[in-house]
């Protein structure tokens, strides 16, 4: 018995060693070196150097002159890194349609348009820093009212900015909501502020 154990307690601290120091260590530092920016969460800085955001995580945008991203569900206010995740209602559940058509109320009057199914629903993980083409499209005439720029201008920038597929074949084109913010910044002005 004596021997079973001391056997069980052996296999358990390599066990745990292995995969609980050594493993994440080695996993870490071969990210570090191979994808530097990426494995560092792909943060982006403005001109002084100052963290504003990461590509991989949405964050609320509310001014007009800037394009708005999904929902979210993530935290009690949403866009809550540490509280990632969906919302976890159903098809048939009351207070997701109750959800949803308060966003598309919020949102119908921008446009004759119908809303992009996107901008009223959230996505998995409730940080989702993407759009489809559409749905970025779609507010192209509330941030050229919010500018006083020509909406061929907007749409310019929000084009120039569409990724396409990865590998050409995996996933959507997509639009990140920030990276276009910033480019929307940069080069139409910052608008003024309120």
């Amino acid at each position: 018995m004596k021997r079973e154990l001391l056997t069980a307690l052996r296999a358990t601290l390599v066990t745990l060693l292995a995969t609980g120091l050594v493993y994440p260590l080695v996993t870490t530092g071969v990210s570090l070196a191979l994808f530097p920016r990426q494995a560092r969460g792909t943060l982006l800085a403005d001109e002084k150097g100052q963290v504003i955001g990461s590509e991989l995580i949405a964050q609320p945008f509310t001014g007009d002159a800037y394009l708005w991203p999904r929902p979210s569900a993530a935290g009690e206010k949403g866009y809550d890194a540490a509280g990632s995740g969906g919302s976890n209602l159903g098809p048939t559940s009351k207070a997701l349609r109750e959800r949803a058509q308060k966003e598309r109320d919020r949102l119908q009057p921008q446009s004759k348009e119908p809303v992009p199914p996107e901008l009223i629903t959230t996505s998995a993980s409730g940080l989702d820093p993407h759009l489809s083409p559409a749905a970025a499209l779609w507010q192209v005439p509330r941030i050229a009212r919010a500018r006083g720029v020509a909406e061929e201008r907007v749409r310019a920038v929000i084009e120039s900015n569409v990724e396409g597929r990865d590998l050409w074949v995996l996933g959507e084109p997509r639009v990140n909501v920030l990276l276009v913010n910033l480019a929307l910044d940069r080069l139409l002005g910052r608008p003024a502020a309120r």
